[in-house]
């Protein structure tokens, strides 16, 4: 193989790899292509910005924003798109705790506890 021919073929191999980086990247003009979040799985932040709950493959868990203590565990149950049932424990108070809680938007979810209680969780990013 002549040294042109070796460089037109180095030269087509990049750029067929660069189209294919394209191909999975969003393009060389765009952003990377970005799963949008779905459904309720995910990480929640409460409105005072001091715990995380977490709600993945039906476990659910509250830990504090700050340190990383674990504040309550437990369970989930998806009951259609948008509402979901949280039971566990509160590891501080040693009570059993429940919640429900509606997907009002991709970021906010509206939850009731047992006792009455209402608060917000904002989907953290």
């Amino acid at each position: 193989m002549t040294i042109a021919r070796k460089i037109l073929s180095a030269s087509a191999m990049g750029a067929l790899a660069t189209m294919i980086a394209a191909c999975t990247t969003g393009g060389s003009d765009g952003p990377p292509i970005v799963s949008q979040p779905r459904g309720v799985e995910g990480s929640w932040l409460n409105a005072e910005g001091n715990a995380v709950s977490t709600l993945n493959g039906g476990k659910f868990s509250t830990v504090s924003a700050q340190t990383g203590e674990k504040f309550a565990d437990g369970s989930y149950v998806k009951n259609g798109a948008t509402s979901v049932e949280i039971n566990g424990t509160s590891l501080i108070r040693q009570q059993a705790i429940a919640f429900n809680c509606l997907l009002v938007s991709i970021n906010q979810l509206n939850c009731t506890s047992a006792s009455g209680q209402n608060f917000v969780l904002t989907r953290r990013s």
